[in-house]
């Protein structure tokens, strides 16, 4: 299957520079190079990232409106769209889009998969479990970032685990000559750094890199620490490190676009997060060959090789976290080795890898089911396989059991309920 003028749409429920969106982005201009057509559908109401970001790519951005939960007028006019551009395959990303983007494809009559990227939040009430369940059966393929979300997603949507793909994240960095971190936050040669990248939310556990850095503060005078991202916690982080006494040397860079430039400044990335899928900027220190200490959520312990090509410590832990630091600071052999196995390691996670894995899905998705696939059989990507009549009478029996309203257990019609 050629890619050339394939019409391919990609729907997202949200507009702003986190790790789903960042794939997307990264994935329509991917396959625009490549020769097929690419439209992404994307909130009108948000900032504007993805257009900003796909400007000059070729990419289009269809912009959407969704003012409340349950929209039939949104389902229809997503089915007009996916019409109106010719659309031959939709991928859509996160819960909303997936049930919206399942319903409106078979209405279109156009080939269907999603991707779900991190966080369980849509298990926390069955009623969502089951709109996820119900997209499931509409769509020709469901896809995890990781091989726990792959697990967590059969378990909670009555799926067979052959029935869910397993795509991990890619990512491309681009090599810097010289980076102008160090000079922007006026350290001297003798002076280390310790990089985070991520948005300042609790569940990214910057705080318990900051407590980790008030442990570190007497041993290593030299040391500095810098995240890279935006949110609430700034003026709390702030006032934090002022109280550890390291204000001076606690620097955060807001949202930030130089990635490559901010990595190649650092002596070592830290990746703190409390939960997490497959995070971009974990690749992105690999490929910069950066030494890691991450904490062991989601998929990082395997895109380290269980702790062989980086640093693992338990989430919410900053003694922990110090000590790990601590390892890669005051042993430089050590940190080469981390920065060379990272390197190689992150051959495995580039972006051309994942756009191939993709482009492999699609092409089983819009052709006869009878002619195999090479690139989707590994212990990472997975065939993926039809929906059974007994998964239906187990999520029939677990919501029947529950009490609650919602969605009728059934064979998926083609049809518009209320669903969330």
């Amino acid at each position: 299957m050629t890619l050339r003028g394939l019409r391919l749409a990609h729907l997202i429920e949200s507009d702003g520079p986190g790790g789903a969106e960042r794939m997307v982005a990264s994935l329509a201009a991917e396959l625009q190079a490549a020769g097929a057509e690419n439209f992404v559908i994307a909130p009108a109401n948000g900032e504007g990232w993805l257009a900003h970001e796909l400007s000059g790519t070729g990419v289009q951005v269809e912009p959407f409106r969704l003012d409340r939960p349950m929209s039939p007028s949104f389902a229809r006019w997503l089915t007009e769209t996916l019409r109106r551009h010719r659309v031959a395959l939709a991928h859509s990303h996160e819960f909303t889009m997936a049930v919206y983007g399942a319903w409106a494809a078979r209405r279109a009559g156009v080939a269907h998969l999603f991707t779900m990227h991190g966080s369980r939040y849509y298990a926390e009430r069955l009623q969502r479990r089951v709109a996820m369940r119900v997209a499931a059966a509409l769509s020709g393929s469901v896809v995890a970032v990781s091989q726990s979300l792959a697990r967590h997603l059969s378990r909670d949507l009555w799926l067979r685990a052959s029935r869910i793909v397993t795509i991990p994240n890619g990512a491309s960095l681009a090599p810097v000559a010289h980076s102008t971190l160090r000079a922007e936050l006026r350290l001297g040669a003798d002076d280390r750094l310790a990089l985070a990248v991520g948005n300042l939310y609790p569940v990214k556990g910057h705080s318990y890199l900051l407590e980790a850095f008030g442990l570190l503060a007497r041993r290593f005078p030299r040391l500095h620490v810098a995240i890279a991202g935006r949110g609430d916690l700034d003026a709390p982080l702030r006032s934090r490190a002022r109280a550890l006494g390291v204000g001076d040397r606690f620097h955060l860079l807001g949202l930030r676009s130089d990635v490559g430039n901010l990595l190649a400044s650092a002596d070592v990335f830290v990746l703190p997060s409390l939960s997490e899928g497959l995070p971009l900027a974990l690749i992105e220190a690999m490929l910069a060959a950066r030494p890691i200490v991450a904490t062991a959520v989601g998929e990082i312990s395997t895109v380290l090789s269980g702790g062989r090509d980086g640093i693992l410590v338990p989430p919410g832990d900053a003694a922990a976290l110090a000590h790990a630091l601590a390892d890669v600071l005051s042993d430089p052999t050590e940190a080469r080795r981390l920065s060379s196995a990272a390197a190689l390691r992150a051959e495995d996670y580039t972006l051309a890898k994942m756009t191939d894995r993709y482009v492999a899905l699609y092409q089983t998705l819009l052709s006869p089911r009878d002619r195999p696939n090479p690139l989707l059989e590994s212990s990472e990507v997975a065939r993926p396989e039809p929906a059974v009549g007994g998964e239906r009478a187990q999520l029939g029996r677990e919501h029947a059991a529950s009490g609650e309203p919602g969605v009728p257990i059934q064979a998926p019609r083609a049809e518009f309920r209320e669903i969330a």
